[in-house]
């Protein structure tokens, strides 16, 4: 049965407490593992969630709690990862990618009872298109308002607009909800204000409390439609903002999985008694994002300038388990040039376009703002500073938590000058860090709050619907050149990810799209 929460959530507990209380999660893991019959997985994050509505919330805490609370027409497993079924037991399509026809799985049904049919995919997928926030982007100029069909009860059609190579990859993110829980609760905006603090899911796990900067509990569905699944009866996501605090909760049996620790962090761990150890590669990226849009920073000689400034070494060195990034896609997928020219330190260049930017002598202060207790971002900024003395350059570095931090990109007025970003690709497509990173669309929102080009956004846009490989690597390349040509960000590392978990945690299978957010209904605890 749902639970119904008060609307007030600013800064306050805004879900029901019930069930196990708090100080269980301090016990050791034996304790809050399994007291009382129930076995709770503790995932220790340093971000917050910052809401639940499954067509605006974004980023890896969200994802977390949306992926277990919510399902998609399809899912991913594997690695390299691909296409399984979800709330679609089987799928087809044409030979021109355009039309794809899913079948339901009839045992599919959300928390309230009532089955998820056709009329539930379509009327999600609209709002996901109407909204156009959270993943929205993923489909946009694909998925059309009258794109989607019924063919009848528990068959759903999809006409695009053009073809799209990536379709399949990107329905992960574009979660189905009970169009009766929602038309019921519409209010004046769409049901957004509902959807904050109320969930109308399918998924294996519904929300038990949300604790504002403190925790968000799932419990188990005791009905729940999915098949197979592990032991957990739910998971806490404890907000612990330092990585080494996580770390320590790791070793003492406090935490069963950790998704911040640093590259110091996971050396600490190694050989340490019940901890494993995940170092493995994936499409993540982290760059600075520089204001381009308002303030000194709108200025491209000054972005180039602070570009060429930076020590690169002192970043990649910092990162430990990494590689320094050539350009704005990720090494190794489709359409990157591993011999793209890119910014690297060179403090004669820095000055030649210091001398032509509007403060040629510099003289100014920038303030660069991070995720508060994420230490790798701290040190990132700390280099920064150190980077820009030689420009005559201050940096004024300001914690933050992480939703404060997304607000702050609703407008360039109120987003900082360096705002740092890591980019897990959700799917392994060019498509993904490009359209998010750099489509003008995406503006107001935490991958790409400012910059925008007309001429990038065609090219991404003409990459996404073309299905011949060879022209899609043409094209990326194409926008990778014009990208680093604005300088919108510093082009910082690609980290590999460095996960750690007990080993009392079974059926962990490492999936190189968005890893942190892990997903629950295959784990067990023993």
């Amino acid at each position: 049965m749902r639970k119904k929460f008060p609307k007030d959530i600013s800064r306050r507990a805004f879900l029901g407490a019930a069930g196990a209380s708090l100080a269980a999660v301090t016990l050791p893991e034996a304790a809050f593992a399994q007291s009382g019959g129930r076995k709770v997985l503790i995932i220790a994050s340093n971000q917050d969630i910052p809401n639940l509505d499954p067509h605006i919330a974004t980023g890896y805490s969200a994802s977390f709690l949306l992926r277990n609370v919510y399902d998609s027409l399809v899912k991913i497993a594997g690695n390299p990862p691909k296409p399984v079924p979800g709330l679609a037991a089987s799928w087809t399509s044409t030979a021109d990618g355009k039309e794809y026809t899913f079948k339901l799985d009839p045992a599919a049904k959300f928390h309230n009872g009532k089955p998820v049919t056709a009329e539930d995919v379509i009327y999600s997928f609209k709002r996901a298109i109407r909204l156009n926030k959270g993943n929205a982007w993923m489909i946009q100029g694909v998925v059309g308002p009258d794109s989607v069909s019924a063919v009848d009860a528990t068959t759903v059609k999809f006409a695009l607009l053009k073809p799209f190579a990536a379709f399949l990859q990107v329905l992960p993110w574009i979660w189905i909800v009970s169009k009766a829980d929602v038309e019921a609760n519409l209010g004046t905006d769409d049901g957004q204000n509902w959807l904050r603090t109320n969930t109308a899911a399918s998924g294996p796990f519904k929300v038990r409390r949300a604790e504002a900067g403190n925790l968000y509990e799932i419990e188990r569905v005791a009905d729940g439609w999915q098949k197979g699944g592990g032991n957990l009866s739910g998971a806490i996501w404890r907000i612990v903002r330092e990585t080494a605090s996580q770390r320590l909760m790791l070793q003492r049996g406090e935490a069963h999985i950790a998704v911040d620790l640093t590259s110091e962090d996971m050396d600490a761990l190694k050989d340490k008694p019940g901890v494993v150890s995940i170092i493995e590669p994936e499409y993540r990226t982290f760059s600075i994002k520089m204001n381009t849009r308002h303030g000194p920073m709108a200025d491209p000689e000054l972005r180039k300038a602070i570009s060429y400034a930076v020590n690169y070494k002192a970043i990649l060195d910092a990162a430990g388990y990494a590689d320094l990034m050539i350009g704005p896609l990720p090494n190794g997928i489709l359409g990157h040039n591993p011999n793209l020219a890119v910014y690297r330190t060179d403090l004669a260049k820095a000055k030649e376009h210091l001398a032509k930017s509007k403060v040629p002598n510099g003289g100014i202060k920038l303030t660069f703002v991070h995720v508060s207790g994420l230490e790798q971002q701290r040190r990132w900024a700390l280099i920064l500073l150190d980077s820009l003395k030689a420009l005559n350059i201050e940096l004024d570095i300001k914690p933050m938590i992480w939703p404060d931090m997304v607000a702050a990109c609703r407008s360039p007025e109120t987003f900082p000058d360096m705002f740092p970003v890591y980019q897990t690709a959700n799917y392994g497509d060019p498509d993904n860090i490009a359209f998010a990173a750099y489509h003008s669309s995406r503006n107001g929102n935490w991958q790409n709050a400012v910059y925008g080009n007309p001429e990038v956004d065609a090219l991404i846009e003409k990459g996404r619907s073309e299905s011949d490989e060879a022209k899609r690597i043409a094209i990326y390349r194409e926008m990778q050149e014009k990208v680093v040509a604005d300088a919108p960000d510093i082009f910082g590392v690609l980290e590999k990810r460095k996960l750690a978990l007990r080993d009392a945690v079974q059926g962990f299978a490492f999936v190189p799209v968005a890893s942190n957010a892990v997903e629950c209904l295959g784990l067990s605890l023993k």
